[in-house]
């Protein structure tokens, strides 16, 4: 895990994307690249740089009114609401400033928003906001508890994504697969580099890794 290749964006060549290669499993599939997106969503400039790059790809006839945050991109989507108001994007909440906010998991994994939170959801048109779109499962169920709880979507950004559309919306994105070219992902009980005798080196999920040693 102490090998890696720093990936520059196309459009924007100081944003740059740490990934190893190796036999990764994940929540949803195992995949042959680790992408690391600690320092992006943790790092002030860093983060800023991803959500103006972000906010580029919303005209501003694009109506938000609350950001949903998931794998851990509070600090991303903070400077992305506020470029968002830059841009002049509509918003319907009578304060006229955006709502940041994330979901809670519950016990089998599913997202849950508390009361306090609901009328961030209900009748709001929400912008999600991930680090990472594999293989648009999680991302998928985001849309569906979204809709359940009342509200309506009206963007999806990540930083990485493998797929290009979701639920007949499309999938903005930073960086693809065209960037990762022989990025794979296998379900996992499916996976080619299991059948081929090839150890896991990590178990990871949004927050990060945990070697196998």
């Amino acid at each position: 895990m102490e090998d890696y290749v720093k990936i520059p964006n196309k459009r924007y060549p100081e944003i740059l994307l740490r990934v190893f290669k190796g036999h990764f499993v994940t929540p949803n599939s195992h995949v042959n690249y680790f992408i690391d997106m600690s320092a992006l969503k943790a790092r002030q400039s860093e983060a800023n740089a991803i959500a103006e790059a972000i906010a580029e790809q919303y005209s501003a006839t694009t109506t938000v009114d609350t950001i949903l945050c998931l794998d851990g991109c509070e600090v991303i989507g903070a400077y992305l609401a506020e470029h968002l108001t830059k841009t002049g994007i509509l918003s319907t909440n009578a304060h006229k400033t955006l709502y940041i906010t994330v979901p809670e998991f519950g016990a089998t994994g599913e997202l849950v928003f508390r009361d306090n939170i609901k009328p961030m959801i209900k009748g709001k048109h929400i912008l999600i906001l991930l680090a990472n779109a594999t293989t648009g499962k999680t991302l998928s169920n985001s849309i569906d508890v979204v809709k359940y709880y009342g509200g309506i979507v009206t963007g999806v950004s990540a930083i990485f994504s493998a797929a290009t559309s979701v639920a007949g919306m499309p999938i903005y994105h930073l960086f693809d697969s065209s960037d990762i070219p022989d990025y794979h992902s296998y379900p996992h009980h499916d996976c080619a580099l299991c059948k081929a005798g090839v150890k896991v080196d990590a178990i990871c999920n949004s927050f990060g890794y945990s070697k196998i040693e």
